[in-house]
């Protein structure tokens, strides 16, 4: 009977085992990829937040070393010191410092992705939600990009 228990428990390990290997962690090609997300379009007919972002990464050994994110304006103007500025001017300052919030957000998305190696692990921050749904769309298209 223990005989019989100890073969059972073992052929169960190793499936479980051969299971986690095809269900597990993807591999990825070394190299660099860019991909863009969709754009965003706001639903109250402001143009505040309209835009799409675009993310570089560089994988090698399967993992990624680096990440870029930038966030740009529909019109393809980069999302930079300037956004929320009106004809150059700070014309009110709650929205530029709540685009600018967005705006720095973007490196700490791309900074949490290397750390953490894994888009899941990336938590939003308040105030940049819009860009934290573009920076895992376009993450998930470079990865998919990646893919061997």
């Amino acid at each position: 009977m223990k005989k019989r228990f100890a073969l059972l428990l073992g052929t169960a390990m190793i499936g479980g085992m051969l299971l986690s290997t095809a269900c597990g962690e993807k591999n990825y090609a070394d190299g660099t990829y860019s991909e863009r997300s969709s754009e965003y379009v706001s639903d109250d007919g402001t143009t505040d937040g309209n835009g799409y972002g675009v993310v570089t990464l560089t994988i090698q050994n399967n993992q990624i070393t680096e990440c870029e994110f930038k966030t740009y304006e529909l019109n393809g103007t980069l999302k930079d010191a300037e956004y929320g500025k009106e004809n150059g001017e700070i014309a009110n300052k709650d929205f530029y410092n709540k685009a600018q919030k967005a705006v720095g957000a973007c490196d700490e998305y791309a900074k949490a992705l290397v750390q953490k190696g894994n888009i899941k692990e990336v938590d939003a921050i308040s105030g940049a939600t819009v860009n934290y749904s573009e920076f895992q769309e376009a993450v998930k298209l470079a990865l998919k990009q990646a893919e061997q």
